[in-house]
């Protein structure tokens, strides 16, 4: 734990939240910043600030929550699909957003919404040969 991290003292109960699942090694409880209602966060007790850095056994632990909260979500809020997103912008503790989407635009980037708000923009197609390299970049830079 880290005495000065949000996250980290919420998993340890010393600061409250809307808990909605809790097992030894995960808590799920919903944002207080919600983007749409329901919107849930699902985090390990113990600190990682980098998703990336999660080990594999606890990553699947927090994504097996997240499908089932995005089960209930749909029924709860009669949505026809849920995003599930890893951040670490605002609380650095590696955590996983479940948000009901009501409208396409709930959890999207600018870069969707040159057309406006209403709209469903598509991003430049990207170079074939820009995304060959980049492809083969990633083949000589994935670690186990």
């Amino acid at each position: 734990m880290q005495h000065d991290c949000l996250f980290c003292k919420i998993a340890s109960g010393a600061l409250p939240a809307h808990k909605i699942y809790e097992d030894d090694h995960i808590l799920a409880f919903l944002d207080l910043h919600p983007i749409r209602a329901g919107h849930s966060l699902v985090i390990p007790k113990a600190h990682y600030v980098w998703f990336e850095d999660l080990p594999e056994k606890l990553a699947t632990r927090i994504t097996t929550c997240a499908q089932k909260i995005a089960r209930a979500q749909k029924i709860i809020y009669q949505v026809p699909r849920v995003s599930m997103f890893f951040t670490g912008i605002h609380v650095p503790h590696a955590h996983a957003h479940v948000v009901p989407m009501h409208h396409v635009h709930d959890v999207t980037s600018a870069a969707y919404l040159h057309d406006g708000i209403e709209a469903f923009s598509t991003p430049p197609q990207a170079d074939a040969q820009e995304l060959s390299d980049i492809a083969t970049i990633f083949s000589n830079h994935m670690i186990d």
